[in-house]
């Protein structure tokens, strides 16, 4: 089956033909979602299926599911839950849907993977009315991304593993994986809460947000823009591009050593308490462009994790090209880089929910 993937990202719509072996016969990334999309299309093969990343699915969607008009209105339904993001997967099932009208398009969610993580960990500790009126719950995302890192992991090394995956970009999370499903993570109701990001505060205390609009009268709008576009390694930094703030840390820049430390701090805080829900760790996957790119991210974390027993080869750390084992041999815990391939787990969906 040969499946395109449209995975509309918040500045531009990446596009793959995958064939059947999940080769990649055709890319492209267009500008935001509509514009463009259909004229790089139409010289494409018209593919068998379409897949289409969709941030949330809220507690409805916990598995891949084909589109069909009362899917697209659930869908339209849980915009609320994620303003940012569900419009443009929206659109971008739109527009191909007008260019592959007899084509089956399959909806498949970043939320989806958490869905098996247990009450302990996804319900929060506000009012009843609240989480029942509302779905006040931890969804976590970049699920897409974590169950790839989690199934190539456990085809790499063995079956039965426990996992924290480490989705590191310009968005941030972690996974723990206990023998393929998804105990907890570090993301929640929105994609705001958890890890430092290159523009996203990460989890900040309620109490300032009510802080900042009770005496600096900030509107909602103005807290919330700040914490999701000028935070971050933005803030501390002046720029969330990882490999700049790594330059100017190594160069000496105190803004820079302390954004290193604070990424790192939260980082570690985070694989720590992934392991804790785990009862233990086996394997330490990183993904991501920055998970993959970032060899000083890897050895600052692998150096303050050694009580877990991450150990890293050196050597191997500065030269990662691709899928990698850095376990140095005095580690009892194996740590991984794995190359990040939604497209991969998407096409994998959408011949799941078409076999079902």
């Amino acid at each position: 089956m040969r499946v395109l993937v449209v995975n509309a990202g918040s500045s531009s719509l990446k596009l793959r033909l995958l064939g059947p072996g999940d080769e990649v016969e055709r890319a492209a990334d267009v500008p935001p979602v509509a514009a463009g999309a259909a004229d790089v299309l139409r010289d494409w093969p018209v593919p068998d299926a379409v897949g289409h990343r969709v941030v949330h699915g809220g507690t409805r969607f916990t598995a891949p599911v084909v589109v069909d008009p009362e899917v697209r209105r659930e869908l339209e339904d849980l915009t609320a839950l994620a303003p940012l993001h569900q419009p443009k997967s929206l659109a971008g099932l739109a527009a191909v849907g007008e260019l592959y009208p007899d084509v089956p398009a399959v909806a498949c969610f970043d939320t989806a993977f958490h869905t098996t993580i247990p009450a302990a960990a996804s319900t929060y500790a506000v009012p009843r009315e609240w989480r029942e009126r509302y779905a006040i719950r931890r969804y976590g995302f970049h699920g897409l991304s974590h169950a790839y890192s989690a199934r190539r992991a456990a085809e790499w090394l063995r079956p039965g593993l426990r996992l924290v995956t480490c989705h590191l970009g310009a968005g941030a999370s972690l996974a723990a994986v206990a023998d393929g499903r998804c105990v907890d993570t570090t993301m929640g109701f929105t994609p705001l809460e958890g890890l430092v990001m290159a523009t996203r505060s990460g989890t900040v205390d309620p109490g300032l947000v009510l802080w900042l609009e009770e005496h600096e009268k900030l509107s909602p709008h103005e807290v919330a823009t700040a914490l999701e576009e000028r935070s971050g390694l933005t803030a501390l930094a002046g720029t969330g591009d990882l490999r700049e703030i790594d330059a100017a840390a190594s160069a000496g820049d105190p803004d820079a050593v302390l954004a290193l430390d604070v990424y790192v701090h939260r980082l570690v805080a985070g694989v720590a308490a992934m392991t804790a829900s785990l009862g233990g760790l086996d394997a330490l996957v990183f993904t991501g462009g920055v998970g993959e790119g970032s060899a000083t991210v890897r050895r600052m974390a692998a150096s303050r994790l050694a009580f877990l027993g991450v150990a890293i080869d050196e050597e191997r750390n500065a030269s990662v090209d691709g899928d990698a084992e850095l376990t140095a041999a005095s580690a009892f815990t194996q740590t991984l880089v794995i190359g990040a391939r939604e497209d991969v787990e998407i096409a994998r969906g959408v011949r799941s929910a078409l076999r079902s």
